[in-house]
């Protein structure tokens, strides 16, 4: 499998850092995951605008080059013969000595990795199970995409190598949070809910691209706090990330829900299937 190590083309092999990166070090970092779509990275142009506010929170200076960077996806879908595939643009801080650095990173590693995707089938069903982990306040005012995953793999480890159920984060206060590598959604009378940023969750690409698209179809939209009582009150239930795309829930911890079959999901994801192939950012049907 090649990889692309500062521009550069390589096998996954070839590709070195050195352990004074403080990507490694002290988790400076954040990264991006996406996919293709017959060679087409749907929403890029909003992965880039959130990890340059990303790369400048962490005081990270460099140049997001989109050019530069779908060049890059264009040759590694042709060496690895993938045209529809599983992205990660990844950029850490850099070199630096051991001890906490205030000034800024000028010389970051930017990799892009890429594989195939995982077998699934469109609106691929999950179960959901409120998890005992709390999620975490971000280290920033937001909560950004960084290298600082341990709240999420404590979760994940909740959950075990169970592939079709997904955990959910609640916040200390018990109010609704997300997935651990989603955001969440749910719908009651025909209006679409999903928790507010302030909860402490990642504003998600798709996340946006989702209040984007309910906003041009007429559909009201409440963004908040909310009990975890109001989730088994819905009608429908749904995650979203850029790789499972939209993924209903049929199953709550002991509850049924209509899952792939409800009619607001398959409304969604129909617009979203038409898109995959030629959108570059949400902000085109806003």
């Amino acid at each position: 499998m090649f990889i692309a190590l500062n521009g550069e083309v390589i096998t996954k092999e070839e590709a070195k850092i050195s352990p004074f990166d403080h990507g490694f070090l002290y988790g400076l970092g954040v990264f991006e995951t996406f996919r293709t779509y017959s060679g087409h990275p749907f929403l890029l142009n909003d992965h880039l605008d959130r990890l340059e506010e990303s790369l400048k929170t962490l005081n990270i200076e460099t140049e997001v080059d989109r050019e530069e960077i779908l060049n890059v996806i264009e040759s590694l879908s042709y060496r690895n013969k993938l045209k529809d595939s599983y992205i990660r643009l990844n950029v850490s801080a850099g070199l630096g000595e051991i001890g906490l650095q205030v000034a800024p990173y000028f010389q970051p590693n930017w990799i892009v990795f890429q594989k195939p995707l995982p077998t699934m089938s469109p609106l691929a069903e999950k179960n959901g199970k409120i998890l005992c982990n709390r999620r975490n306040t971000p280290e920033t005012q937001k909560r950004l995409k960084s290298h600082h995953y341990l709240n999420n793999i404590m979760a994940k480890r909740e959950i075990g190598n169970l592939k079709q159920t997904e955990g959910i984060f609640l916040t200390a206060d018990d109010a609704i949070a997300e997935g651990i590598t989603s955001n969440l959604f749910w719908v009651r009378d025909d209006c679409l809910y999903t928790p507010s940023t302030e909860t402490g969750i990642l504003n998600g690409v798709t996340r946006q691209y989702i209040i984007s698209l309910a906003k041009y179809l007429g559909i009201e939209t409440k963004i908040g706090f909310f009990p975890v009582e109001d989730l088994f009150k819905a009608d429908e239930v749904f995650f979203t990330n850029s790789i499972q795309e939209i993924s209903p829930v049929n199953i709550l911890e002991d509850q049924l829900f209509p899952g792939n079959k409800g009619s607001f999901v398959k409304r969604l994801y129909e617009i979203y299937a038409d898109h995959t192939e030629c959108l570059w950012s949400r902000k085109l049907i806003e």
